[in-house]
Formats: structure tokens, C-alpha cells, sequence
């Protein structure tokens, strides 16, 4: 289950690793998320919010997320 503070993460954290290291979730290419979610996410809050990024971006609801981006 997904928490309000979890909007907050998406617009703060960075990938941690691969080709788009340090860009923001939110930030992350839907292709590149749905390849990902293809080979399996990885496990724990990363995964879950990748899987959360990809519902926000395929439901086309990134625009609750820019208020939350640190500018």
C-alpha cells in the first residue's frame, strides 16, 4: 500500500545505479520503467516506488508530482 509521503520520494530520489543513475523516479523514462517492471523490479521501497512511478506516469498524473520537486 502506497503512503502520501510516498509522492514526496518520487520527486526527491535518485535512481541509484544503471543508465539513468541520479535522475529523479519521477524523471525516469515510462519505457525504460516498463522494461524494468518486464525483467522484475528490484525488491523493497525501490521497487515499490518504481511500481508507483509507473501507475503515476501511465495514468498521466505526473503533474502531482512537479509542486513536490525540489527546485
Amino acid at each position: 500500500m502506497f503512503e502520501p509521503e510516498d509522492l514526496k520520494k518520487l520527486a526527491t530520489w535518485e535512481m541509484p545505479f544503471g543508465k539513468y543513475q541520479g535522475r529523479l523516479l519521477i524523471d525516469l523514462p515510462e519505457a525504460y520503467l516498463l522494461w524494468f517492471e518486464d525483467k522484475g523490479l528490484p525488491t523493497g521501497q525501490l521497487g515499490m516506488l518504481m511500481k508507483l512511478t509507473i501507475e503515476i506516469k501511465l495514468n498521466g498524473l505526473e503533474y502531482l508530482i512537479e509542486p513536490l520537486k525540489n527546485k
